[in-house]
């Protein structure tokens, strides 16, 4: 695979945005131009969780934009990507991008993507799941969008918090095909040392 282009990270509310972070480092080092918006949620749960701000995010990324800035290039289906990955993605976040009915800059850049054919991949974090959540996932799956819960890979061994961030967020950038060394991958990297 070869990395070039551009992506959107959007970042939402729910837990998770050491995610979000450690997917924009990711990206950085693969030499993929990153295009940022942060919903104000999102920028409550960095500084619970991380003790950052949207600032220390906004430093990782090469563009970053307001949430209210609708009329960023990311609004708009000209604007070429790879597509947008939401890290984490909120319940509300997926429900609005699933309607079409969308408030922000964060859902106006996903509702984007969706139109224009591109890889639209939703980090939802919520659980447990009721059968409306799993509904609008349904309709988005059926629209092109990618649900990828962040759920632990334990056949990666992970030792620490931060090797199931890096499984995590590496098996989602695949989805764009960008390489990284994130991902421990099963018959390469894994289950080699077993075999006798």
């Amino acid at each position: 695979m070869k990395n070039a282009g551009r992506i959107i990270v959007g970042v939402s509310g729910a837990s998770g945005a050491a995610y979000a972070r450690r997917a924009l480092e990711a990206l950085r080092a693969a030499g993929v131009e990153t295009h940022l918006v942060i919903s104000k949620a999102a920028e409550m749960a960095m500084s619970y969780e991380l003790g950052e701000k949207a600032r220390d995010f906004a430093a990782l990324a090469d563009h970053s934009y307001a949430i209210n800035d609708v009329g960023a290039p990311i609004s708009s289906g000209s604007f070429r990507t790879l597509g947008m990955l939401i890290a984490p993605c909120s319940v509300r976040t997926m429900s609005e991008i699933a309607t079409g009915v969308t408030t922000s800059l964060l859902t106006r850049a996903a509702d984007v993507v969706l139109k224009e054919r591109r890889r639209l991949v939703l980090m939802v974090r919520e659980t447990p799941l009721h059968l409306g959540h799993l509904r609008t996932m349904t309709a988005l799956a059926e629209m092109g969008a990618i649900i990828a819960p962040p759920v632990p890979a334990f056949y990666a061994e992970p030792q620490t918090l931060d090797d199931i961030v890096d499984q995590t967020v590496g098996r989602a950038l695949d989805l764009f095909g960008i390489e990284t060394p994130l991902a421990k991958r099963w018959g390469e990297d894994l289950e080699k040392g077993r075999r006798s």
